[in-house]
C-alpha cells in the first residue's frame, strides 16, 4: 500500500511517499480502506517535532479519515468487513489503509460522503465538545468564534448556529467572513478593521457575549476575554497564532467568569461513550442538512505535501483532505 511517511522533522517538503506492506489487525484491532483523510493545522506541527505529540519515526500524517473495514482482529465486536466508518488515529491515516481500535471508529451512515465525514472527527468533534461539555451553551446565547473562516472556525460557527446559539464571526477579512456568514453567522467582525471588543460589546448591546470559542490566542484574545458578558465561559481551543496569551485573571474574577480548556484528544480518550453520542449528534446533523461541512480541496495522496502548505500559509478555509 502507498503511505506519505514522515522519516525525519521538518516541513511538509521533507515528506515522503512509500510502498508499504498491508498490516493485519491484531486482536481488538480494526483494518480500514481509507477512502479519504483530512489534515489539520496540528499536522503542520507534529511532522516538524512542534506538537504535543511526538510520534516515534517514520509515521503517517493525518489524524482522521473515512473507508471501509476491510477486515477485524479477535475479540472485534462492534465492526465487520464491509462496514463504512469515520475515525480518529491521532497520526497515521495518509495511506492507503490504517489500523484502528473499535473506540477509534463511528458506523457512517448512508448519505454521507467519506469526503466530508473523514473531516467532520476532529473540527466538529472539537467544537460539540467545547460547547456542549464545556460551555453548556443554551439556545438564545451569544457566541463569538474568532478565526471564524478556517476549518476549526466554521465548525464552531455550524455547531454553535445548530445548538441555537447568536453566532458572530471574527475574522481578518471580508472575503473570510462572507464564507463564515454562508455557513450560519449572524453576525461578522473584522478585527483587522474594528476593535474586538468594542465591537462584540456593541452587538451584544453592552452586555457582553456569553461564550468565546477561540482557537487562535495570539494578540485578540485578551479582547476577547474583555467583551465576555457576567458569567461568560472563554473556551480555550487552541493556539493558531502561534503565540499563547497571558490573560489578566482580574477579569476572570470581575466578571464571575470562566476560562475553560478544550482537550478534545484527551476528552474522547476518558469518555468514549460521551465521544459517540458527541459523533452520532453530528452525524444526524449532517444528514438533516443542518451542518454542511466545507471541503477547501481534495489532493490525491502525491500531493500531500502541497495540502499541508495551504494550511501552514493560512491559506485554507474550511477543510483540507486527501483521497488516496
Amino acid at each position: 500500500m502507498k503511505a506519505v511517511l514522515c522519516e525525519r522533522l521538518g516541513g511538509p517538503g521533507t515528506l515522503v511517499l512509500r510502498d508499504l506492506e498491508m498490516p493485519e489487525p491484531g486482536s481488538g484491532e480494526v483494518l480500514v480502506r481509507v477512502a479519504a483523510a483530512a489534515l489539520n493545522f496540528f499536522d503542520t506541527l507534529i511532522i516538524e517535532g512542534k506538537y504535543q505529540f511526538r510520534p516515534e519515526l517514520p509515521f503517517s500524517p493525518g489524524a482522521e479519515f473515512a473507508g471501509q473495514v476491510m477486515s477485524v482482529g479477535e475479540g472485534v465486536e462492534l465492526f465487520e468487513p464491509g462496514d463504512r466508518v469515520m475515525g480518529y488515529v491521532r497520526w497515521g491515516a495518509v495511506r492507503e489503509a490504517v489500523i484502528a481500535t473499535e473506540d477509534d471508529l463511528v458506523l457512517l451512515p448512508d448519505g454521507v460522503s467519506e469526503e466530508v465525514a473523514a473531516g467532520l472527527t476532529v473540527t466538529y468533534g472539537t467544537a460539540l465538545h467545547g460547547f456542549r461539555d464545556r460551555a453548556r451553551l443554551e439556545g438564545g446565547e451569544s457566541v463569538a468564534v474568532l478565526g471564524a473562516s478556517g476549518g476549526v472556525g466554521l465548525a464552531a460557527v455550524e455547531v454553535a448556529r445548530a445548538m441555537g446559539a447568536r453566532v458572530i464571526a471574527c475574522a481578518s477579512s471580508a472575503e473570510k467572513l462572507e464564507l463564515a456568514r454562508a455557513h450560519g453567522a449572524d453576525e461578522l467582525v473584522n478585527y483587522t478593521e474594528e476593535d474586538l471588543k468594542t465591537r462584540l460589546k456593541a452587538l451584544t448591546d453592552g452586555c457582553g457575549v456569553d461564550v468565546v470559542y477561540d482557537p487562535v490566542g495570539g494578540a485578540y484574545a485578551e479582547a476577547a476575554l474583555r467583551a465576555t458578558g457576567w458569567r461568560g465561559r472563554y473556551l480555550v481551543v487552541g493556539f493558531a497564532a502561534g503565540e499563547i496569551p497571558r490573560l489578566p485573571l482580574n477579569l476572570v474574577m470581575l466578571k464571575g467568569c470562566d476560562v475553560l480548556g478544550v482537550f478534545w484528544g484527551d476528552a474522547i480518550i476518558r469518555e468514549p461513550e460521551n465521544h459517540r453520542d458527541n459523533m452520532a449528534q453530528l452525524l444526524a446533523w449532517v444528514a438533516e442538512g443542518r451542518i454542511v461541512p466545507h471541503v477547501h480541496a481534495v489532493y490525491p495522496i502525491d500531493e500531500t505535501a502541497r495540502a499541508l502548505g495551504e494550511l501552514s500559509e493560512r491559506r485554507a478555509q474550511g477543510k483540507v483532505v486527501i483521497r488516496p
